[in-house]
């Protein structure tokens, strides 16, 4: 059995496990994406962020002790969002329990729309892109982050359950669903290129300001070999764009 969006969130086992090597400081949220996002949100005085798929709301937490006014976190999995309306208690944080395909985008309501290693279970960008661009104001910003295409392309070399040290890139044009190996659960994430992405963006009224890779940086691993590791492929496509007026 397959899991589509948010519902592998749900089940118990998985949950448990997968907020266990999140947690793993050399992960690639915590070591890679992370400091990428951090760095192209940029100054958040004063401002309004949703954030698309914000899983346990630590982000938002974070987001809103840099100086943001105020954060709406959309969740599409009840297990995260109990934990994420826990984790923002006392702040002035809120979470909506939705998808972000369902979710009713207000009309230039925010500064800053964020979404880390999420929007890779939507079937349809172009969707998403638009309802993000009219929910944000002037010159507002979207950062978000996905799984590389590189990785998403083929998920061959990772049937046996253990920790790669080698990478299938293969069917790289051909975009669409692709069924993961994951913390013993089959996951869908849908696959589609660099070009796609950056495409779809356009399209829907953003320019595109930042690019970025992931590029490793040995200051946020504890560990040498993993450093190592991580510099053979990129893990992380990261945008940082701008809404067209």
């Amino acid at each position: 059995m397959s899991h589509k969006g948010s519902d592998v969130y749900n089940q118990a086992d998985f949950f448990t496990n997968y907020l266990n090597r999140r947690g793993r400081p050399d992960s690639p949220n915590n070591a890679i994406e992370g400091p990428v996002m951090f760095e192209l949100v940029g100054n958040l005085k004063n401002k309004s962020i949703l954030d698309l798929g914000c899983g346990d709301g630590l982000f938002g937490k974070e987001l809103l002790r840099d100086g943001a006014a105020k954060y709406t976190g959309v969740e599409g999995s009840r297990k995260m969002a109990d934990v994420a309306t826990t984790n923002l208690k006392d702040t002035n944080g809120e979470v909506i329990l939705n998808t972000m395909e369902s979710y009713s985008y207000p009309e230039n309501s925010f500064d800053l729309v964020t979404s880390r290693f999420a929007i890779h279970y939507v079937s349809n960008i172009n969707e998403l892109f638009r309802s993000i661009h009219k929910s944000l104001k002037n010159d507002g910003k979207l950062v978000f982050s996905v799984q590389h295409p590189l990785t998403t392309s083929s998920f061959l070399s990772k049937q046996t359950g253990e920790r790669r040290e080698n990478w299938i890139v293969d069917n790289y044009f051909i975009d669409g669903e692709r069924e993961e190996p994951w913390i013993d659960h089959v996951v869908v994430k849908f696959h589609r290129t660099i070009e796609q992405y950056f495409t779809a963006l356009r399209e829907e009224g953003f320019t595109i300001l930042e690019l970025r890779e992931g590029t490793p940086k040995r200051e946020h691993f504890t560990s040498e070999e993993e450093f190592k590791r991580r510099q053979r492929i990129p893990v992380v496509l990261a945008f940082s764009c701008v809404k067209n007026g």
